[in-house]
């Protein structure tokens, strides 16, 4: 007979690992606020970087920030995502 391990169930990684151990977990029994308040922080995150290179000029930028911008706004929005994923399973279901 197949057991989950209730460990995996329980603390689930983050897709932004790059390794095979997965060192950044979220604990999906945490509350599910709290859950979505981290992903809302990330999110916040994302889009205060988005809003500040929209008033930059990508000229004055050094062609090497570019693909740091890009892996910060990966990050933030998948890690976000995950977040919000896991949140979504937790909350109640609306009964209609």
């Amino acid at each position: 007979m197949n057991n989950p391990d209730p460990l995996t169930d329980r603390y689930r990684p983050l897709k932004t690992s790059y390794s095979e151990t997965a060192v950044l977990v979220v604990d999906t029994e945490a509350d599910p606020f709290e859950i979505l308040d981290a992903a809302r922080q990330r999110i916040r995150a994302a889009s205060d970087l988005l809003e500040t290179l929209y008033c930059l000029c990508f000229k004055q930028a050094d062609s090497s920030d570019i693909p740091n911008i890009v892996s910060a706004l990966y990050l933030l929005t998948q890690d976000g995502n995950d977040l919000l994923d896991i949140a979504r399973q937790r909350l109640p279901k609306a009964t209609g």
